[in-house]
């Protein structure tokens, strides 16, 4: 794509920039929707998505590769904020915990996707054909979707567009957790290959360990939260990715700091389905969709910021600082997702 658009790295690094920019406002007035029409608008969304999927094949100029990656922003931003309030309807009507579970589904996702695609350039297939094949993927889920039975709620009268109240403390922590897994994610090759002198077949050992232990890390919470709560299962799970964090500083080979990227994925993999469900289950039905997108735009923005973060401060002392850096950020994480009130559903009347 970036050879058909004419486009120097730069350029395209601009050009990615526009997902983020339909990504989070189109998160906000998702939100809104969901109040006021219901999770059933899911499956139209996915429709959505798969429409803006196939749109960078055509793109022949770096202008249209920044106005389709806008509109894939507006699409994935949408559906990121409806899966998860549907998750969350199901969590309610269910009485059981999904969020988990649904993430470490995501996280396979991430990982079959990464090969699936790997093996069509391989092959040969065209960018056309890869993303198409993209597009039939989310029009077969969008299809499943449209099982789901009606909401049985009444929408809010007058679903506001903003963060829920409520949900802000929520978003914060989530925020924070993505500033930590944006820097682990896209820096530890890079630590392996320039700091410990590692090749590129060893450096790609980091993301690998990273990404497996974040599926890994989620479907252990799948079952433990129940048993430990939410403020003891996030406090734990982000002292395991300060441990992570201090390992990767001090590695001295690496060996220990894949082992360390293992370890910091499983732990900081727990926090965002954790703060997505307690976002769900905190608002009243009326106001889930809103308090889910709170959560995840505010976690958006932390996640966009990590990789910065962590580039400054191994600019001015190196990898291993910043990853001390983001250590200190998992420590106020472990101290602040100990506090139980932030997790507690509030109460009627």
């Amino acid at each position: 794509m970036q050879e058909a658009a004419g486009a120097s790295k730069g350029e395209l690094g601009l050009a990615f920039l526009f997902v983020a920019a339909g990504s989070v406002p189109a998160m906000l007035l998702t939100g809104r929707e969901l109040d006021r029409r219901g999770t059933w608008i899911l499956p139209w969304i996915l429709v959505a998505l798969a429409a803006a999927a196939i749109l960078p094949a055509f793109a022949g100029s770096v202008a249209a590769l920044a106005a389709a990656l806008l509109a894939i922003g507006i699409a994935a931003g949408s559906t990121d904020v409806a899966m998860n309030a549907a998750v969350s309807e199901l969590e309610a009507d269910r009485d059981t915990r999904l969020m988990q579970l649904a993430h470490a589904l995501y996280s396979g996702g991430v990982l079959a996707g990464a090969l699936a695609v790997g093996l069509a350039r391989e092959l040969g297939a065209s960018r056309l054909g890869i993303l198409a094949g993209i597009s039939l993927a989310l029009l077969a889920a969008a299809a499943l979707n449209l099982r789901q039975a009606p909401p049985r709620r009444t929408p809010a009268a007058r679903p506001r567009l903003g963060l829920h109240r409520a949900a802000v403390p929520l978003g914060i922590l989530c925020g924070l957790a993505f500033v930590i897994e944006g820097g682990m994610e896209n820096w530890g090759a890079v630590f392996l290959e320039r700091d410990l002198g590692s090749g590129p077949g060893v450096a790609a050992l980091a993301p690998a360990a990273y990404g497996g232990a974040m599926m890994l890390g989620r479907l252990s919470a799948h079952r433990l939260e129940r048993r430990l709560g939410d403020a003891t299962l996030l406090s734990g799970a982000a002292a395991v990715a300060l441990a992570g964090l201090v390992g990767a500083a001090l590695a001295p080979n690496a060996a220990v700091a894949v082992a360390a990227f293992f370890v910091g994925g499983a732990g900081i993999s727990v926090a965002a389905p954790a703060l997505f469900g307690a976002g769900g289950r905190n608002a009243s039905p009326e106001e889930r969709g809103s308090a889910i997108a709170t959560v995840t735009t505010l976690g958006y923005l932390g996640f966009l910021v990590g990789p910065p973060v962590v580039g400054g401060l191994a600019e001015a002392g190196g990898l291993r600082t910043a990853f001390a850096g983001l250590a200190l950020l998992a420590a106020a994480l472990v101290v602040a997702a100990s506090r139980p009130r932030w997790w507690s559903p509030p109460r009627a009347g």
